[in-house]
């Protein structure tokens, strides 16, 4: 609690009993509350000092509004706080946002919320909206930079907030009660080194994935939801020669590449009509744009068929994300995903088509207790009896779990020599032979 906050009110607090109390039941009466907040902002508009007023315009405002009302110091403060950051934040999540060590925040209810933080989910007791209104209007002052619009017509919207962070929302009819979910922009990109220290994967894996990538092979990562794909994608394209032009397609901004020559497309969603951009709509346009590597944020649909077609005709490098349970279903999703293109060909022919265009998966996990780590890095070898085989390379096997959660377990290289290595050296990279000598 600030001290200058403290005398501005001239008050003490017992931190004892003030900080042991959960946000939520900080302020008992929410529809006094709500009618205190409506009354300062008002006043505050009406001085033509809504935005980024100073602590004592707010201070001021407060007292004059809880003139004659016996409120508590506590209540006072947190009414405080709560109006800072609704006039020069964005309501209760403003601290959320700045907390360096969140990754992201969920808001299931006005007094539900919950954050992402070293791996862990847990309910953060500290932070409530007054109801679900207050929600809504939330998610409104958080999308008012980006020219989107959330209502009963619009219910679903996702954005991206200044600082580069996801933002989806939803409001009533289409859920119980308003719920955000954010995924925060990390500022700095993840290096290799920082994931090999912290036990995402160990350095031969690094060093493989970083000739991998100097040799121009296909990559698909896969994994469940929040398991690290992006953060893989991002470290991996750091190894991009400076001279590939490189064109990504995203729906909304999360690639950070260091490169010089890259050309950053988003899709775009029409609220009001039918003038969707989709990401096989930016696909397709990559293509006539001269391009070394595409990399894709994430395929879900149609659009599987054309990056196998750039993939097999000259855009070599090229990368993408996809939600899968194994390299195995990854292969199989991706399948469903051409067909879903409209495209009639035979399984056979497809298989062969997909084994020509990717290289190699990348495939992550989240661990039990909250680490992501690659789990097997495999390559595409072929077909056999009409199925596509999957051979890999490096995997990580969990040998047991403690009972705090902590897993133990070891990576592996595996004993035969990958194809992929002898295309390494048809292209003379051979800083991994080694590796694989004792193999020979």
């Amino acid at each position: 609690m600030s001290k200058n906050l403290l005398s501005a009110f001239n008050i003490e607090v017992n931190k004892e009993k003030y900080y042991n109390k959960k946000d939520y039941d900080v302020f008992k009466n929410k529809d006094l509350l709500d009618s205190f907040r409506i009354k300062i902002l008002e006043k505050l508009s009406d001085r033509s000092l809504y935005n980024k007023l100073d602590r004592d315009d707010i201070i001021e405002e407060i007292k004059a509004t809880l003139a004659g009302y016996e409120i508590s110091n506590e209540e006072r403060i947190y009414l405080y706080n709560l109006i800072d950051n609704e006039v020069n934040g964005y309501g209760p999540l403003t601290e959320l946002l700045a907390a360096k060590d969140i990754n992201e925040i969920m808001v299931n209810g006005y007094n539900e919320v919950y954050v992402e933080s070293n791996g862990k989910i847990i309910k953060d007791d500290s932070v409530s909206f007054i109801d679900d209104k207050h929600i809504i209007r939330v998610v409104q002052s958080l999308i008012s930079e980006t020219g989107k619009v959330i209502d009963v017509n619009n219910p679903i919207v996702d954005a991206i907030l200044p600082d580069g962070s996801r933002v989806n929302a939803i409001v009533p009819p289409i859920s119980l009660h308003p719920t955000i979910t954010i995924r925060k922009f990390k500022q700095n990109l993840v290096e290799m080194n920082t994931l090999v220290g912290n036990g995402t994967l160990t350095p031969y894996m690094a060093e493989f994935l970083s000739a991998a990538m100097e040799a121009k092979f296909n990559i698909i990562i896969s994994g469940g939801t929040s398991c690290g794909k992006t953060s893989i994608l991002n470290t991996l394209s750091n190894y991009i020669k400076e001279d590939d032009r490189t064109i990504t397609i995203e729906d909304s901004r999360e690639l950070n590449l260091k490169s010089k020559h890259v050309v950053s497309l988003e899709t775009k969603v029409d609220n009001y009509g039918n003038n969707d951009v989709t990401t096989r709509d930016l696909l397709r346009n990559a293509l006539r744009m001269r391009p070394d590597r595409i990399i894709i944020g994430e395929i879900r649909g149609e659009e599987a068929f054309d990056l196998l077609q750039a993939m097999n005709t000259g855009c070599n490098g090229s990368m993408t994300t996809m939600h899968a349970n194994s390299p195995k279903d990854a292969l199989n999703r991706l399948e469903t995903m051409v067909l879903m293109s409209g495209i009639d060909v035979p399984i056979k022919n497809l298989r062969e088509y997909i084994d020509n265009a990717i290289d190699l998966i990348v495939h992550m996990e989240r661990m039990p207790d909250g680490k992501r780590k690659i789990v097997s890095i495999s390559e595409v070898n072929g077909i056999k009896d009409n199925e596509l085989i999957i051979k890999n390379i490096f995997d990580f096997k969990i040998d047991k779990v403690l009972d705090d959660g902590t897993i133990e377990g070891k990576f592996t290289l595996n004993k035969s020599i990958p194809n992929v290595l002898k295309e390494m050296n048809k292209k003379g990279i051979t800083s991994v032979d080694y590796m694989f000598k004792k193999n020979k």
